[in-house]
């Protein structure tokens, strides 16, 4: 079972009929998740594929008894679909969705804060668990089910790398997480490290961050404190200028705050295992977990 679901995940889409939200649905759907249904206000009782539309969140939920949804919403719309969702008793919220206004999302983010809801996202890769299901837009046929490793990461594709280098190396993966890039979202690094602490299945960690902010730093002295189990850590964008933005709307890097150097310092002062090139991360991991 994945670290964020208690019960088997039935999925439905907001946003399935988009383009982008009906290919990734049926992506989903072929790796094996329970897709439900989706919700496409002024849609209901119509069809995308073989999946019914539902007008609202809460009409699908009602009617599909779904736990998880996956949001393919236009930016100036998605906030509001994730509060959709929380307000229906979604459990599980994952938004795909860049782009969304820091404002929406701190209006958003206030919102949840009394919801039983998890939101991973937005502007992220999304979460999956081998052999389960997946609920995102992730290459399904590179990750290994069976454990042991857990992986936290920042950036989508770097998520796929680390992913791929593990499973080339032996090491199947629990559960990885991409919790997004952007400076206000839901779930972050201490979040998922708790989870995979208290996961039995998950022997080991692998942690992907970037330059900018100081969530990384944040995570490192939390692993020093409470984490039992080893970490390997990786920061992408270390030979960025200052000043400079490097995709993510949160890897802004000002003065001495969120540099990659600074963020490898913590890691090593902490206690994790520094990987400075993912393509060494299959080695490293062999002589870290073992």
């Amino acid at each position: 079972m994945s670290i964020f679901t208690k019960e088997p995940v039935r999925l439905i889409v907001q946003g399935i009929t988009g383009k982008d939200g009906f290919f990734h649905t049926q992506k989903c759907a072929e790796y094996g998740t329970n897709v439900a249904g989706g919700v496409t206000p002024g849609k209901g009782g119509e069809k995308a594929g073989d999946w019914p539309i539902y007008n609202s969140v809460r009409e699908a939920r009602t009617a599909t008894k779904a736990n998880a949804t996956m949001i393919f919403v236009p930016p100036a719309f998605a906030a509001d679909a994730i509060m959709e969702a929380a307000e229906a008793g979604i459990e599980l919220i994952v938004c795909i969705t860049e782009g969304i206004p820091i404002m929406d999302m701190m209006r958003a983010k206030r919102f949840l804060a009394d919801k039983k809801s998890r939101l991973i996202g937005p502007n992220c890769p999304g979460i999956i668990t081998p052999g389960e299901y997946k609920i995102g837009i992730q290459p399904g046929f590179i990750h290994t089910p069976g454990g042991p490793i857990g992986v936290v990461s920042r950036s989508g594709t770097l998520t796929y790398e680390s992913v791929y280098a593990l499973t080339q190396a032996g090491y199947g993966q629990t559960t990885c997480v991409g919790i997004g890039g952007d400076p206000v979202n839901g779930t972050n690094f201490i979040d998922c490290l708790e989870a995979f602490n208290a996961d039995a299945k998950t022997t080991g960690i692998v942690m992907v961050g970037e330059i900018g902010g100081n969530n990384e730093e944040k995570a490192a002295a939390y692993i020093k404190a409470n984490i039992k189990k080893p970490v390997i850590g990786f920061i992408a964008g270390i030979t960025a200028p200052p000043g400079r933005r490097m995709g993510h709307a949160g890897a802004i890097v000002s003065g001495n705050s969120g540099t990659g150097q600074g963020k490898l310092t913590a890691f090593r002062e902490n206690g994790i295992v520094v990987c400075e090139n993912l393509g060494e991360l299959g080695a490293i991991a062999k002589r870290t977990f073992g």
